[in-house]
């Protein structure tokens, strides 16, 4: 079991799914969760069951495409807390299943703004406090989308793809520094998100995403030493993005 007393947490997109059971591992392991979210009841509920667990929450009503908002995020838990230690990047959506000349602009144009533009705003914002933390995580959420381009998942296989190169980045800018900063790829999981993708599909076939949860928590451990990898939930294990020449 990781041991994360004593330590901050932020978790986007907690209100339900991967995110909101993410938030409740790090709680279980002894983190003081920071949830962000749009959705005030899954975050009540949340908070809920954090507190069963004896845990403590901070809820933050949020949504993602209020830029301002993100930026202001960083300087209110500096304000309070004084430092972040594991930050967990996991707000998206999907977007359109569509051929790519049929999308239209304003929702390829959303993708990327909450997959993507949102998510740099929100290391922007917390980066400084990360860096505060004696062993600082990050840990972003991608999907095997970024790899497998499969046709008509244009919008968000693109914004995924461009997510982890940010990470990547990233990892390089931190190399001599305690934080480390890895992706993740869930893998399928039972989602809203892959019931849009997948309609029809049974969804007891695929993992819970409290199983996907109980694996990534992994990441925040604070004696983690890989950084700029990517771990396949699917497969248990951490892969490097440069293939051995």
């Amino acid at each position: 079991m990781v041991d994360l007393n004593d330590r901050i947490a932020l978790v986007t997109g907690a209100s339900r799914g991967i995110g909101y059971f993410t938030a409740l591992e790090l709680a279980k392991a002894g983190a003081h969760v920071i949830a962000v979210a749009r959705t005030v009841g899954g975050l009540e509920e949340l908070d809920d069951a954090i507190q069963a667990l004896g845990g403590s929450a901070t809820l933050v009503p949020a949504d993602l495409a209020d830029m301002k908002a993100i930026d202001g995020l960083g300087g209110a838990i500096h304000e309070r807390w004084g430092k972040l230690d594991i930050l967990v990047a996991n707000a998206g959506i999907l977007g359109a299943l569509s051929p790519i000349g049929h999308i239209e602009a304003r929702v390829f144009e959303r993708v990327m703004a909450l997959n993507v533009t949102a998510t740099w705003r929100v290391i922007r914002s917390v980066e400084p406090l990360l860096v505060k933390s004696d062993a600082g995580r990050a840990i972003i959420i991608s999907s095997g989308a970024a790899h497998n381009c499969r046709p008509f998942w244009s919008a968000y296989s693109a914004s995924k793809a461009a997510v982890e190169a940010m990470a990547r980045c990233w990892a390089g800018e931190a190399a001599n520094t305690p934080l480390k900063i890895n992706c993740v790829n869930p893998g399928a999981t039972r989602t809203a998100m892959r019931a849009q993708a997948m309609p029809g599909e049974d969804l007891e076939s695929v993992p819970h995403p409290s199983e996907t949860a109980a694996r990534i928590i992994g990441l925040a451990d604070p004696g983690l030493t890989e950084t700029g990898m990517l771990f396949d939930v699917p497969e248990n294990r951490f892969k490097s993005f440069v293939k051995p020449v």
